[in-house]
């Protein structure tokens, strides 16, 4: 027992162990994740050359053998002693103001300073989600801000509001509908066919009728509208009974004596807000000098197009993926039809039919501007995009979190709003983005319907004789793709941070 109770000391040294490898730092990264096997290896080896040649010449010809000084294109011509030129940085400093306004006229140009300071004081607290007032942030930048922006911009003033602007809508439809029908009916009597004849000419008398019958029914409104114009302040007038009109319609929608009162006094604030903006502007006295849209161009009117379509598209596409899972056929049917059709052409049909061909099905007397007519085409354009997407997000949903909501008594509306789509869009934030920046991307299309954005004004810079060097074309396309990919590479990495956010529940 004695003996098998003694302990055991050894009398000489272990063997020395070879050190552990090491995992972490610079070189376990390297060790584990580059070159842990032979493939691995080469590739990144091959990766490493890859960039060299692409890095050190496009670091030459940008900053080491750029010229940053000079008058014209002399400055930016390759010496006699055969030393490389690179980047020629006086042109994009000669054309820069012209980069960023396009043909805006100069004295005016701090309203799209003001624009733009605008923009970047109510956007940025909605990206912050720390913030407080969010929804009173919001409801400023997606309703006053392009009112704002609007008579900013453009100019001019108001010489009527909703009441005008509706009756004027009502009466040029009426109008046009009824010479419509009656051409048709003129067509009908014209024909020496015994069956078509008769029948165009009864189909444009019911048009006729039909058109006589929407004039009688709109008789209140215009009556209305008579007796503004009849005022001394038309605008303030109108201004009035709008006020009253919303005001009433939600107070009444919301429950009326029972739950509208917030409703009520929502709208009255917004208006009144409303009105401090018609005052301050001067909308009533005419408003600032009227800058028409064909001499806008550059970054303005790509973040125009773009921030238009982006946010003006995700409303469109909400509906159309609403629409399209509706169990009603008709809006199912129109839904599809509307997605099917706006996918099916490119964008380049879409911006060439409402520049050029959309002004022809349009009464004689109604115009609209031609970029408004661009916005349009790209808004619907994209939202048919979204809807799909969103549609995507709609369908990753569990049919039992809807049939809960059922179970609990809630309406459509309230299930569509307060579950399904905050979850559907949760779901296809990167879609959204890819979306939102393939958007972004496409505004240069709007070039060849003679809306010079950033790279129509770019291409236009070029057949100044001044600046016609070799190395010109390929530093106005490295300055624009700079900021095409500041702008993409920032919404792709914010659109990150919203997804991090939003999947906090699914953090392992």
């Amino acid at each position: 027992m004695s003996e098998q109770a003694t302990g055991f000391v050894r009398s000489e040294l272990a063997p020395e162990r070879p050190a552990p490898v090491r995992t972490t730092g610079v070189l376990g990264f390297l060790r584990t994740r580059l070159f842990n096997t032979p493939t691995n290896a080469v590739l990144t080896i091959l990766g490493l050359l890859l960039l060299w040649l692409l890095i050190v010449p496009t670091v030459r010809f940008l900053l080491l053998d750029a010229v940053w000084q000079g008058q014209d294109r002399s400055a930016c011509l390759a010496p006699n002693d055969g030393h490389a030129v690179g980047a020629c940085w006086p042109f994009i400093q000669a054309k820069f103001t012209q980069f960023i306004y396009g043909f805006y006229p100069e004295p005016e140009r701090w309203r799209v300073d003001l624009t733009f300071l605008l923009a970047a004081v109510l956007l940025v607290p909605l990206l912050i989600p720390r913030l407080p007032a969010k929804a009173f942030n919001a409801m400023l930048f997606f309703i006053a801000f392009p009112f704002v922006a609007f008579f900013l911009l453009y100019g001019g003033g108001l010489h009527g509001f909703a009441v005008g602007w509706l009756t004027h809508l009502l009466s040029t439809f009426i109008v046009g509908v009824g010479d419509a029908g009656a051409r048709l009916a003129d067509v009908g009597a014209a024909l020496s066919s015994p069956v078509f004849g008769p029948a165009l000419r009864w189909i444009g008398d019911g048009i006729v009728w039909l058109s006589t019958g929407l004039l009688y029914l709109c008789f209140p409104l215009f009556w209305l509208r008579d007796h503004i114009v009849a005022t001394e302040t038309p605008l303030w007038a109108d201004f009035a009974a709008t006020t009253a009109i919303v005001s009433i319609v939600l107070f009444l929608l919301a429950g009326g004596p029972r739950g509208g009162w917030r409703a009520l006094a929502i709208s009255v604030l917004s208006f009144a807000g409303i009105a401090v903006i018609i005052a301050v502007m001067g909308l009533d006295r005419g408003g600032l000098p009227v800058v028409d849209t064909r001499l806008w161009g550059g970054l303005l009117v790509t973040l125009v197009v773009a921030v238009t379509g982006i946010v003006a598209s995700m409303p469109v596409g909400i509906a159309l993926a609403l629409g399209r899972r509706s169990t009603i056929p008709l809006i199912r049917l129109f839904s599809v039809s509307f997605i099917e059709f706006w996918r099916g052409v490119p964008l380049i049909t879409v911006l060439f039919f409402a520049t050029y061909m959309l002004p022809l099905f349009l009464p004689g007397n109604f115009t609209v501007d031609g970029l408004v007519r661009v916005l349009i085409g790209i808004a619907l354009f994209a939202g048919a995009y979204n809807a799909e997407v969103i549609r995507g997000g709609l369908q990753a949903i569990a049919r039992g979190q809807e049939e809960a909501a059922n179970a609990l008594g809630l309406s459509y509306w309230k299930t569509t709003r307060l579950i399904m789509l905050p979850q559907a869009l949760r779901h296809v934030i990167p879609g959204l983005v890819n979306s939102f920046i393939a958007l972004f991307k496409d505004t240069s299309l709007v070039s060849i319907v003679a809306l010079f954005d950033l790279l129509g004004i770019l291409r236009a810079a070029f057949a100044d004789p001044v600046w016609s060097t070799p190395t010109t074309l390929f530093t106005g396309f490295a300055f624009t793709g700079i900021i095409y990919f500041v702008v993409c590479f920032a919404m792709s990495r914010y659109s990150l941070f919203v997804e991090r956010r939003l999947n906090v529940h699914r953090r392992r």
